[in-house]
């Protein structure tokens, strides 16, 4: 490529966010399974030829986004270009590679140009069923939770790996939804490669190398200047979780310099016999997330703006789990890295970030219960999502039922119903589920399910606050834990598997978050207004925020 000003290589950077976006689309409108089709448990993203993301989709998880910057590289290293042809495929859900569990499908497709791999297309999406245990903790090592497939090649030369496929399909209770998302994910990859090569034909560019480097070198030299802005030092934080066996301690040591930040996990708890344990990629990917969302938030994530962050941890802590370790359930602590990370950050940048929320997604892997299909009654696995309170921020008020860290949407009572013989008898926010605060934490949800017919199913729990809620910031209160029942029952613990009788009703409680400043700070108004929104009782309003109703 001959010099090109700044201002048209911006324009082309602006065209590739359009081209992933579109690409990420792909795939949510072909998926089937309504976890990726619904929720948007997604990542796509395109790579230059050295397997560098340059552009991700909007749409998808940090798991999914910033593992998959990883793992293209691996995958890059692994399968020579020279060996590489038009309409290849590659694949992998390995947890250590890919996205930490093995429900997680990435693919990579080289991208061809005059007979040239210019760059790569690559996603990632959430199977709904692996076989195994299924999406569980019970596991008792990686074996345990399914199907594992090696760095291996899906098509070649356009042509699908039919024996690979049916594998795929044997081995699931969901075979249908699993081929489909797997075509979806071939058409993510396909869509991106298409409306890459028109965007160069339409700028007259023959490869991406000086696009590539221009998007990485001006994100680097971004983020830089943002890290250059926080106070040089050392900075620790402790975060207790509720665990399986028992109570987990997750640390973390920030040390902030002129050009990076390196968090550091030494000191955290040991694995778990149970499959809550993350792969470091997994924890990374959380963990770099909650301080970009801080540390230069305007510039779009890519590998420059990736770079400057740096996360360690001894292997055979519970957030550095090696193989064979159970991982099935590892968002569970995963996504608890955010408040482990910002009880550091606050420290050096008071302020600046938001209270503890529910963080742990709310998903409820449930299937049919294992005799249904010697009666021949619908044999079904599905995974829905849902949501607790986010934290209060430093300037307003938490957002309730909402998806922080993961950002996955919330499962649709119509589709959940629609695709599995389950009833949703109610859903509604927590009324005094926020942590009071001059700022409220946004509010959980309770949501009350049972069997349609005269089916039991089973429910895989693995949930986190219920025996340690969001903690506010600055005087904020806590926000109201979570809490898991059968009617007419005692409290369930948050992890483990439930069976629900078809004369049972499952009630489960999502988390609150935590509230920010004191909460005799909180104005009138917005006291008046939680109390009319039925947000807040009148109760509370008077007894903690100390609301007198003629004001």
């Amino acid at each position: 490529m001959n010099t090109v000003s700044n201002t048209r290589l911006q324009v082309m950077w602006n065209r590739l966010l359009s081209v992933v976006e579109e690409q990420g689309q792909a795939l949510i409108r072909a998926a089937f399974s309504p976890i990726v089709r619904e929720c948007g448990d997604i990542s796509a993203g395109i790579f230059d030829v050295k397997g560098r993301m340059i552009a991700q989709a909007v749409t998808g998880t940090p798991g999914h986004i910033n593992t998959m910057a990883e793992a293209v590289m691996t995958l890059r290293k692994h399968f020579p270009i020279g060996s590489m042809r038009p309409g290849d495929i590659y694949l992998t859900n390995d947890p250590w590679i890919a996205s930490g569990h093995l429900n997680d499908f990435l693919l990579l497709m080289p991208v061809f140009y005059q007979d040239s791999v210019i760059g790569f297309t690559s996603c990632t999406s959430h199977l709904v069923d692996l076989g195994g245990q299924g999406m569980g903790p019970e596991g008792s090592d990686v074996f345990d939770e399914g199907l594992r497939i090696p760095l291996c090649k899906l098509l070649d030369k356009g042509e699908i790996n039919q024996l690979l496929l049916e594998i795929v399909k044997a081995n699931s209770r969901e075979p249908i939804a699993n081929e489909g998302d797997i075509y979806a994910l071939i058409a993510c990859c396909e869509s991106g490669a298409k409306r890459l090569v028109e965007m160069m034909d339409e700028f007259g560019i023959v490869d991406l190398d000086t696009l590539s480097n221009y998007i990485i070198d001006t994100s680097r030299r971004g983020t830089y200047d943002a890290i250059s802005d926080v106070p040089k030092g050392v900075w620790t934080s402790t975060l207790r979780v509720d665990g399986y066996e028992k109570e987990i301690e997750l640390k973390a040591k920030l040390t902030v310099d002129e050009n990076s930040m390196v968090l550091d996990f030494a000191g955290t708890s040991d694995c778990s016999q149970k499959g809550i344990n993350v792969p470091l990629n997994y924890a990374t990917a959380y963990s770099v997330f909650a301080l970009r969302c801080i540390i230069g938030p305007d510039i779009p994530n890519n590998a420059g703006s990736l770079e400057p962050f740096i996360v360690k941890a001894p292997k055979g802590c519970i957030l550095n789990a090696q193989p064979p370790s159970p991982v099935a359930m590892r968002h569970t602590l995963g996504q608890m890295t955010p408040d482990l990370v910002y009880g550091c950050l606050h420290q050096a940048l008071p302020g600046k970030v938001p209270a503890e929320g529910a963080s742990c997604m709310y998903d409820l892997p449930m299937r049919s219960a294992p005799e249904v299909a010697q009666r021949g009654g619908t044999v079904f696995a599905l995974e829905p999502a849902h949501n607790g309170g986010t934290g209060a921020r430093p300037t307003k008020d938490g957002l309730s039922a909402t998806a922080f860290p993961s950002g996955v949407w919330g499962s649709q009572v119509e589709i959940t119903e629609a695709s599995v013989p389950v009833i949703i008898r109610s859903r509604e926010l927590r009324r005094d589920s926020g942590g009071a605060g001059t700022f409220r934490g946004g509010l959980g949800q309770r949501i009350e399910l049972q069997s349609s017919n005269d089916q039991p199913f089973g429910v895989f729990l693995s949930v986190e606050r219920i025996k340690h809620p969001a903690m506010g910031r600055d005087g904020g209160l806590p926000g109201a834990p979570g809490r898991v029942r059968l009617d007419g029952g005692t409290d369930l613990p948050g992890k483990g598997e439930v069976r629900v009788a078809p004369n049972q009703t499952l009630i489960f409680e999502t988390p609150g978050g935590g509230g920010y400043g004191p909460p005799d700070k909180r104005g009138p108004d917005a006291i008046a207004s939680d109390i009319a929104e039925d947000f807040v009782s009148f109760e509370v309003a008077r007894d903690v925020y100390g609301w007198e109703e003629d004001k």
